[in-house]
């Protein structure tokens, strides 16, 4: 009963911490709607474009924060709440899914949230620090040789989704890097729209001397 309990809290914890908005919050302290400027994402690239480079990066790193603390902390306060005692990596990797849950589909603006990368990112950096530095390489690579966020994003899932495999599952069994894999594919189905602008050519490209 206490390992269930602490399973559900640890699942609605992880879920309304991914949830609060960042972005949108950092938007509206400057009188700004993020959802009605730019792409209408609420993420930290959009508010980088939209409202300012400095609360870009603050939103930025709120929502890594988000990612960290869903895999680090909600773990350890659910279990603290429940009397139970959290074991291995399973309950860490469910409150992490939880929070990019909540991230991209917030129940604080009617379902409707961000793709989801830099709250995986911090996720990934609580739970599988090598194969986010590998798939920050690929971002870094793509991101350099194109000047689109998008595209190294959606780069850096697809490297996670292959490089996870031989990294983890010997150690840790399938059901981990197939966890990862399938949130990776969440964050390719979240850019479909830029996707769309990248075949168009009508993608918005990040201008190094604007920054």
């Amino acid at each position: 009963m206490k390992e269930i309990l602490m399973w559900a809290l640890g699942g609605v914890l992880a879920y309304l911490l991914g949830s609060v908005p960042f972005g949108f919050i950092i938007a509206k302290s400057q009188g700004k709607d993020i959802r009605t400027l730019g792409s209408g994402n609420i993420g930290a690239t959009n508010v980088f474009r939209s409202i300012s480079k400095k609360l870009g990066v603050i939103t930025f790193a709120l929502d890594v924060g988000k990612g960290v603390g869903g895999v680090l902390l909600v773990p350890l306060l659910g279990g603290w709440i429940s009397g139970a005692e959290p074991e291995g990596m399973s309950l860490s990797l469910f409150c992490g899914a939880m929070t990019i849950a909540g991230h991209n589909w917030t129940c604080f603006l009617r379902f409707k949230g961000g793709k989801g990368i830099a709250t995986s990112a911090g996720m990934l950096i609580g739970l599988a620090p090598i194969g986010v530095g590998i798939a920050f390489l690929g971002w870094l690579v793509t991101f350099l040789a194109t000047r689109y966020v998008s595209a190294a994003s959606i780069i850096a899932c697809v490297v996670l989704a292959i490089v996870v495999w031989p990294i983890y599952m010997h150690q840790l069994g399938i059901w981990f890097p197939a966890v990862l894999t399938f949130l990776a594919f969440v964050g390719i189905w979240k850019h479909r729209d830029n996707i769309l602008r990248l075949k168009a050519g009508t993608e918005s490209r990040f201008n190094f001397k604007r920054f």
